[in-house]
């Protein structure tokens, strides 16, 4: 804290505060400095009969730090927390939630945590790259065990923290390695993927995705920006269940993306953090990843075990390289060990033992995929229901079956940023100011609910 001295001289103490009040009156510091005049900072002493004051002025070394804005994400939850009308619903952040709306552990993470006290397993730092066990199951469940490109060890897996630290840690490898290239990013996307690139200093752009006339997917808008993009540019993709819209190109259009992106000599740098979990099939929500790496392509791949084994908190996930050969794969795994050292030395041992457990356990394994099975079920159900309600309502005839086609935890309502706001407002229905919500923090029960506060907020609100 930085302090500057004012040494005032006067013989009276009428004198004293008159001089008091005029440099709080005249003298132009900041809030911090003016608070310093309030008194209690004022030194008196005795000299000669006369009274001498000094005066400390702290100023903060951190005076030029702006105050950040709220998450727009996190936010939504905090503003939910301090609403108490017993209606309101929290469709922000997208987090599993059961039919009564609370959180869930699963049985089988559960189980795969028993299993580590029963071995009684220490708590030593792993190796930079994260738990061997793990990063060869993650690797597996991806690609698929018996894929070629494991077998020929052309893939380079360390551990991360979980989805955001994960793509992280590649946005450090472009930023050093392919300086100036460009990562090209879907319009809407994920919120943090911005600030990911711009905090690794990778410049991005945007490709067109979403088409508000039909609330689908504008495939021929993110065909044209994919074309003009400078050769060599990154692609990121959402591997399935497109946060925020739910919108997945269909099979044939992934086959055209694929072609385009292999023409154009682009590299191919997928986000997977909804495996199983929208579709309920490991292998169906893996296949957009498949389908690349079968044609030989370089690619990237982030994944994060958040959703799919509600390990949130756990910080568990991955960033895969699949190089063309395994040399190459080597040289890559060394440089993302590099990258990780200073930013968190190495990974947290906790969830990456019980993702080893999970998938590496047969009978643990099958058990999962059911529970992935009720999760993504519950959601479905979720996700017709209230397509059921807005249809009934609605009389206006409107097509809602844009719901439908959508797909994991998310709806892109269509809403706008006013509508968004004005749905909280009146409803307390707290969303994303984009229009998104989380099915997943939806109940069966609040479906006729939500319908009455989308149906009003979309015809009376501008």
């Amino acid at each position: 804290m930085a302090s500057t001295m004012f040494s005032l001289a006067f013989a009276t103490p009428s004198a004293s505060f008159s001089l008091q009040h005029n440099l709080k009156s005249k003298l132009k510091l900041g809030t911090s400095s003016q608070r310093a005049f309030s008194g209690k900072d004022f030194v008196k002493a005795k000299s000669n009969g006369r009274t001498a004051m000094t005066v400390a002025v702290n100023v903060s070394q951190f005076e030029g730090i702006t105050m950040a804005p709220p998450d727009p994400i996190l936010g939504v939850s905090e503003a939910f927390k301090a609403d108490t009308n017993e209606l309101k619903l929290n469709l922000g952040v997208g987090a599993y939630r059961t039919e009564d709306l609370q959180p869930y552990v699963l049985n089988v993470v559960k189980k795969a945590e028993n299993l580590m006290l029963e071995r009684g397993e220490n708590k030593e730092y792993l190796p930079i790259e994260g738990l061997s066990a793990f990063n060869k199951v993650t690797s597996e469940l991806l690609f698929g065990a018996d894929n070629p490109v494991l077998q020929q060890q052309r893939v380079a897996t360390i551990q991360g923290l979980s989805g955001t630290g994960s793509l992280r840690i590649a946005a450090a490898l472009i930023e050093r390695y392919f300086p100036g290239s460009k990562v090209l990013i879907s319009s809407p996307t994920w919120g943090n993927h911005k600030n990911i690139f711009n905090d690794a200093r990778v410049p991005w752009s945007e490709y067109q995705y979403y088409d508000p006339r039909t609330v689908g997917l504008d495939f021929a808008g993110m065909i044209d920006d994919i074309k003009a993009a400078p050769e060599g540019s990154f692609i990121l993709l959402h591997g399935c269940a497109h946060n925020p819209t739910g919108i997945d190109p269909t099979p044939e259009q992934w086959e055209k993306i694929a072609d385009l992106i292999q023409e154009k000599n682009h590299i191919p740098f997928f986000d997977v953090a909804y495996q199983g979990f929208a579709s309920g099939s490991l292998d169906q929500d893996a296949s957009s990843v498949r389908l690349f790496a079968a044609r030989g392509m370089e690619l990237l791949v982030a994944q994060s075990y958040s959703k799919n084994l509600g390990l949130y908190g756990e910080r568990i996930g991955a960033i895969n390289v699949l190089c063309s050969s395994a040399d190459a794969a080597t040289r890559v795994k060394s440089q993302l060990k590099r990258l990780a050292r200073p930013m968190y030395s190495n990974p947290p041992i906790h969830g990456a033992r019980i993702v080893a457990n999970v998938i590496g356990i047969p009978e643990l394994f099958s058990e999962w995929k059911k529970e992935m099975e009720m999760m993504a079920g519950r959601i479905k159900s979720v996700r017709q229901k209230l397509y059921d309600s807005l249809s009934v309502k609605d009389k206006s005839g409107k097509d809602w079956s844009f719901i439908l086609k959508q797909i994991g935890m998310f709806s892109f309502t269509g809403l706008s940023k006013a509508q968004s706001e004005s749905i909280t407002n009146k409803w307390h229905v707290y969303m994303t100011k984009d229009g998104r919500i989380s099915l997943a923090g939806l109940s069966a029960a609040k479906c006729e609910y939500l319908a009455d506060a989308i149906i009003d907020t979309y015809y009376n609100a501008s």
